[in-house]
């Protein structure tokens, strides 16, 4: 199970700003009647950064949700005080999400060191994130969200092809909370290699 509470107030897919940065950075506009998307690329990694959270939320208190996880019940409102990283990936046991899993848990003194705690969130059950965990031994908890209502607020369900095939799926991303319970920046559309080394420069520059 997993419930969202708090002063929701939007949509994160559908979050619209007034500008860019001014780092010059190319922007690219949603289409019309679609999620007002803009995107810049040349951040950390030259991923594309999803603004929609980078710029407006910086200054909005997050939605409050729970759910299960390893070791215990999740609630982002009982992590308020530290910098809490909730990185999305397909499904446990795959190449791009053991090899994602395994570069935060190298990683995983660092971003303690730079008071932040690490979230993997999946839509798989529950007994599959706690036969992955203590498999990989990562040093981190695991949310299930098999009912995907984590993953719609933080809008990253999309259709993906699939050996030639449209599958609903996750898409592969990750997202900073601060200290206030305020979102900070945005990582979507992740691919895995150099992804953990920009996460952990930008937490440890907050």
């Amino acid at each position: 199970w997993a419930t969202v509470e708090g002063n929701v107030g939007y949509d994160l897919r559908r979050v619209s700003f007034s500008q860019i940065n001014d780092k010059g950075f190319r922007t690219t506009n949603s289409t019309p009647g679609t999620n007002n998307r803009r995107v810049f690329r040349g951040g950390p990694g030259n991923e594309e950064v999803d603004t929609r959270l980078n710029i407006n939320l910086r200054h909005t208190v997050g939605a409050d949700f729970k759910a299960h996880a390893t070791g215990g019940p999740f609630s982002l409102s009982a992590h308020k005080g530290k910098t809490v990283v909730l990185y999305f990936y397909p499904k446990d046991n795959t190449p791009g999400c053991t090899t994602e899993g395994i570069d935060f848990g190298k990683a995983y003194p660092h971003f303690k060191k730079a008071g932040a705690e690490i979230f993997g969130v999946s839509r798989d059950s529950l007994k599959s994130h706690e036969g992955f965990k203590a498999k990989m031994e990562f040093p981190f908890e695991l949310i299930s969200d098999p009912d995907e209502k984590v993953c719609e607020v933080f809008g990253v369900m999309k259709m993906k092809n699939m050996y030639g095939k449209t599958v609903r799926g996750v898409e592969r991303s990750t997202f900073v909370i601060d200290a206030e319970g305020k979102f900070r920046r945005a990582w979507r559309g992740v691919k895995v290699p150099g992804h953990v080394d920009a996460v952990l420069a930008y937490v440890q520059g907050l």
